[in-house]
């Protein structure tokens, strides 16, 4: 079983989840789940589209933004910003340890104009760290 890792009171981060950590995200709350890892990533992971199916079935939403070892883009923040809106109250982000969902909250939270200093804390908070990505939140906080 995974664990949660709360950021804020809407969004958590997670390593890799199965099935059985959807039921269990289901029963916690949570409305929506948002994969950040590609598929294939490792030999047994499952697939997003197993995850996905098993939210469905328990009426949660799913969105894939995956993010490769080739980092991060500008449409993945987008996409991440998206999937957020349209989350609900309280959102899951997975991959493979939590990281890369952390990070691209982290960014879409810049780009909306929050305190990058907050965001770190938040992250920080989680055993998450946002420094790497410090130059990024950056510009994306003056609109770059």
């Amino acid at each position: 079983m995974s664990q949660f890792k709360q950021l804020t009171e809407k969004f958590w981060a997670s390593p890799q989840i199965d099935v059985a950590d959807v039921e269990t995200a289901k029963a916690e709350g949570f409305t929506h789940i948002i994969c950040n890892r590609p598929d294939s990533e490792a030999p047994d992971q499952p697939s997003a589209a197993e995850i996905g199916a098993a939210a469905r079935q328990l009426g949660m939403g799913f969105s894939e933004v995956p993010v490769s070892s080739a980092g991060f883009s500008l449409p993945q923040v987008d996409a991440m910003q998206d999937a957020l809106a349209k989350g609900g109250d309280k959102v899951l982000g997975y991959c493979r340890s939590g990281t890369r969902s952390t990070l691209l909250w982290a960014m879409v939270q810049a780009k909306a104009g929050a305190d990058l200093d907050d965001i770190e804390q938040k992250a920080s908070a989680a055993g998450y760290s946002t420094s790497a990505i410090r130059p990024t939140m950056e510009m994306l906080a003056k609109g770059g």
